[in-house]
């Protein structure tokens, strides 16, 4: 793995995978600012495939198409991401669309986009399990940009001009810190060229901060979603907890594991599913944002079950509390967590996406190595101490019934 920067400081890495068939590409840019509406930067997304100033929207897709170029922009809240995968042959004549997409687009195709946009938020929330996560996380990050969601954007769709969609792109292209992770078999000195080709006169702020600060959780909330036709009850209740930069952090990442995540074998399937037989799917997750993480347990159940099972939750979050865990399931859950990591940058597609988003947020493009070891060094002690720290009180709940 070789890590430079462009001449305009854009930190990048290339991983040389040999014979390998196809080059991957990320490129991550960092959002700063709040948008000016909910949506804003959703339907910028959208539209940056939808044309440039060389191609509109027909000759792009046809291109990419003829080529068998893979082509992926898409948004998370703390950073704007293109994806590219194509042939090592045809990588650079990727590079070359990437770079007309990344500086020429046009946005052209606005009025038709957000009609389109509309229809489908309608639609994924006419799923129980979109609509209730919709209104808990809604809730978790109360008037905070983290917050912004479908049901958010719809209510702002009508609010947001094409004006604002240019303006908030070029605000991003002109003040956002960048980074650029490549995996493929190509020879190191040809990536670095065609990179600097390229992108060497982007502007790029390496120091770039976030104005808005981090979401704070400082009371029980509870809210209640209403499905007429519903056939179960949904239920999530969550924490905010640490983030990647935090200490505890791969502490949180073992109990994720040992009480939902870890499927047939974690504590909640075990005790709610198997054993009281209240529902077919339990879980939980740790969703990881840049300046928060949020942990969340979920089920599926009949609505007779509701307060059954958040009374189950409260024992199984009680246990880790106040019973040490044995070294056999902190063992197996640190497996777990290894294997995982595994299948999920077995690509070059998934490995470049991982350096890339890594590097975005501050940390080393190589960073899981170092994750790994803090993994590793998590004691049933640790797992006792994290859990009374962060499952307080101060916790949302949030449950869709008909």
């Amino acid at each position: 793995m070789r890590e430079f920067e462009l001449k305009n400081g854009i930190k990048s890495v290339y991983k040389k995978n040999n014979e390998t068939p196809r080059m991957a590409i990320t490129m991550n840019f960092s959002i700063n600012e709040e948008e000016k509406f909910a949506g804003v930067y959703s339907l910028m997304t959208r539209l940056l495939l939808q044309g440039t100033e060389k191609y509109n929207n027909e000759e792009l897709a046809k291109i990419l198409d003829e080529n068998g170029i893979e082509l992926i922009a898409d948004m998370k809240q703390d950073y704007l991401r293109f994806r590219l995968l194509c042939l090592n042959e045809d990588f650079p004549k990727a590079i070359e669309l990437l770079e007309e997409i990344v500086k020429k687009s046009t946005f052209k195709e606005f009025e038709k986009e957000k009609i389109k946009m509309r229809g489908e938020l309608i639609a994924e929330l006419d799923s129980a399990r979109l609509k209730v996560s919709d209104a808990f996380v809604k809730t978790v990050y109360e008037n905070h940009y983290y917050g912004h969601t479908y049901t958010n954007i719809l209510e702002s769709l009508d609010s947001i001009t094409q004006e604002d969609v240019i303006n908030s792109y070029k605000r991003i292209l002109s003040t956002s810190k960048k980074v650029i992770a490549v995996v493929g078999s190509i020879e190191e000195e040809d990536v670095i060229n065609l990179l600097e080709k390229h992108f060497d006169d982007l502007e790029n702020n390496n120091n770039a901060k976030k104005t808005y600060t981090s979401p704070v959780l400082d009371r029980e909330k509870r809210t209640e979603v209403i499905k007429e036709d519903a056939q179960q009850a949904q239920i999530l209740q969550g924490w905010l907890v640490p983030t990647y930069k935090e200490e505890d952090y791969p502490v949180m990442l073992v109990i994720n594991t040992i009480l939902g995540a870890s499927g047939l074998s974690s504590r909640l399937f075990r005790e709610l599913r198997e054993k009281k037989g209240l529902a077919y799917t339990v879980r939980t997750s740790c969703e990881i944002k840049e300046l928060a993480a949020l942990f969340s347990i979920y089920i599926a159940t009949e609505p007779s079950n509701i307060d059954t099972c958040l009374k189950g939750f409260k024992e199984e979050i009680d246990k880790i509390k106040t019973e040490l865990v044995s070294e056999e399931e902190i063992r197996s859950a640190k497996n777990n967590i290894y294997g995982k990591h595994q299948f999920i940058v077995e690509t070059n597609f998934q490995q470049s996406t991982s350096m890339a988003y890594y590097g975005i947020i501050g940390l080393p493009f190589g960073y899981y190595e170092t994750m790994h070891e803090k993994i590793n060094n998590v004691t049933p002690e640790q797992v006792m101490e994290c859990a009374n720290k962060y499952f307080t009180d101060n916790t949302v709940i949030t449950i869709l019934h008909p």
